[in-house]
C-alpha cells in the first residue's frame, strides 16, 4: 500500500531558522529518507519551496484564476513529502513518527487511493 507523509510547515517557521539550523533540519530528513530508499519503501520525496513561489490555479465556467501565494487562507504549507511502501496504516504511521520533520511540523499520513472511494 501507498502512503504520502505530507510535511505541513508553519508559515515563517523556515525564515526564522539559520542557515546552519536549516541544513542541519535537511541533512537529518535526507538520512530518513536514505533509510527508506535502504529498505525498499521508499517511491519519491522532495522538498518544496516555500508557498511563495507557488500559484494556485483553478478553472470556473470557462474561466480561469491564478492566485500567486503566499496563501494566507491557510496557517501551514506543504513544505514536502516522502511517498512510502507500508503493509498497512500503521506501519506508515510509525515511519511518520520517526520522520524527524515531526520534531519541528506536522507529518499528516495518506493512503493512496483512487479519488472516488471514500
Amino acid at each position: 500500500m501507498n502512503f504520502l507523509l505530507l510535511i505541513l510547515e508553519e508559515h515563517g517557521d523556515r525564515d526564522a531558522r539559520s542557515d546552519a539550523e536549516g541544513q542541519a533540519l535537511y541533512a537529518q530528513m535526507l538520512a530518513f529518507g536514505a533509510e527508506l530508499e535502504a529498505r525498499g519503501q521508499l517511491l519519491a520525496s522532495e522538498s518544496l519551496r516555500p508557498d511563495r513561489h507557488g500559484v494556485r490555479v483553478q478553472s470556473r465556467e470557462d474561466k480561469t484564476r491564478f492566485i500567486d501565494g503566499p496563501f494566507i487562507e491557510s496557517r501551514e504549507m506543504i513544505g514536502g513529502f516522502f511517498l512510502i511502501d507500508c503493509g498497512d496504516r500503521d506501519e506508515a504511521v510509525e515511519w511518520a513518527a520517526r520522520c524527524p520533520a515531526a520534531s519541528f511540523a506536522t507529518v499528516e499520513v495518506r493512503e493512496c487511493a483512487p479519488c472516488h472511494e471514500r
